[in-house]
């Protein structure tokens, strides 16, 4: 926790000096009444945590629920003890799949669905020097990944057999980059103009801005950093899209077990204590309490710049997190009414 004058507080100040981007009253029950949800936060900060939760969340409504990781990773079917999810839908609970989509498979697809003589689709696609031109393209590997996110949300599925879902939650990548995504089709509609790829990339934006069918949640760890890229977020959507964040949610809050006399009792007792043991437990407890204090410094700070009080979930003493452990996580949101 950083003592003085800090250069960001300015920014602070700027934040509070607008309407912070956040969409109004949506509460948990709106939230994933959306057919798509994009959940990002600087790296590091348990997206696919959120993600995973809020999946959870949504199947107990009764919602027939797809979270889609991003660039390969595959940490929720595996969290989730399911079978190998790249590229594939894998169901991992009642109501709830998983998929990982990579840019080489999603630009596979793609070009099956656009190009209508199959012989000349699967020669491109399994060309490797034009899937490493193609992927290459600045832009291009998110134009891919989006479209194959938004072919998840379709009510009519374009994938031959492929079931439909009520909601798709996207792990999306760190925040800089899960903006460039969500651009990205404009972007590509913009340069083309007109012709399959416009048309698509118009159609993918529309639904991406639209409010009533797409939600955003931040996720961020109750520090400074953090801190800051979600308030950069709120602005760089209304100012690249204009969207507004429909939740924040604080991960990986620690309790606050002790009060500021049981921390003066504990600072005498550290000064008098007798043996190593008696040392060693009294600056464990002191230094928690010292970081439970300054995470709520940055929470106070994020509610101020934003006027709105975010979903908190709690730090979990575990080694690693399973089933259980994101079920627990999803009862948190649910009592929280986001």
């Amino acid at each position: 926790m950083r003592s003085g004058k800090s250069h960001w507080l300015p920014v602070i100040r700027n934040y509070r000096c607008y309407s912070f981007p956040y969409a109004a009253g949506v509460r948990m029950a709106h939230l994933l009444d959306k057919r798509l949800i994009f959940v990002t936060g600087k790296g590091g900060v348990g997206k696919s945590t959120v993600a995973a939760a809020l999946g959870i969340a949504a199947a107990r409504r009764g919602r027939r629920t797809i979270v889609a990781e991003l660039s390969y990773q595959d940490r929720i079917a595996r969290a989730f003890h399911g079978e190998d999810s790249h590229f594939t839908e894998v169901e991992i609970g009642d109501g709830l799949w998983t998929i990982s989509i990579d840019p080489q498979h999603a630009l596979q697809e793609y070009l099956r669905t656009q190009i209508r003589v199959k012989a000349m689709a699967d020669l491109l696609s399994g060309s490797r020097v034009f899937q490493y031109f193609a992927v290459a393209t600045p832009g291009m590997s998110e134009l891919v990944t989006m479209g194959k996110v938004w072919e998840l949300a379709q009510p009519e599925r374009r994938t031959k057999g492929a079931m439909r879902y009520d909601l798709v939650i996207v792990d999306a990548p760190a925040t800089g980059h899960g903006v460039a995504m969500l651009t990205s089709p404009r972007t590509f509609a913009e340069i083309a103009r007109v012709g399959p790829i416009a048309n698509q990339g118009r159609a993918i934006h529309e639904t991406v801005t639209n409010a009533r069918h797409t939600g955003i949640v931040a996720v961020a760890l109750p520090e400074e950093m953090p801190v800051n890229e979600t308030l950069m977020l709120g602005e760089t959507l209304e100012r690249e899209l204009g969207m507004a964040l429909d939740r924040i949610v604080v991960n990986s809050l620690y309790p606050e077990r002790f009060g500021p006399r049981h921390h003066a009792a504990m600072a005498r007792a550290l000064e008098t204590a007798g043996t190593s043991l008696e040392r060693a437990a009294l600056r464990a407890a002191l230094s928690e309490h010292a970081r439970a204090k300054g995470q709520r410094e940055q929470l106070a700070r994020l509610e101020e710049a934003t006027g709105r009080e975010p979903a908190r979930l709690p730090f979990l003493f575990e080694p690693e997190l399973g089933p259980d452990e994101f079920d627990s996580l999803a009862h948190v949101l649910e009592e929280e009414s986001l």
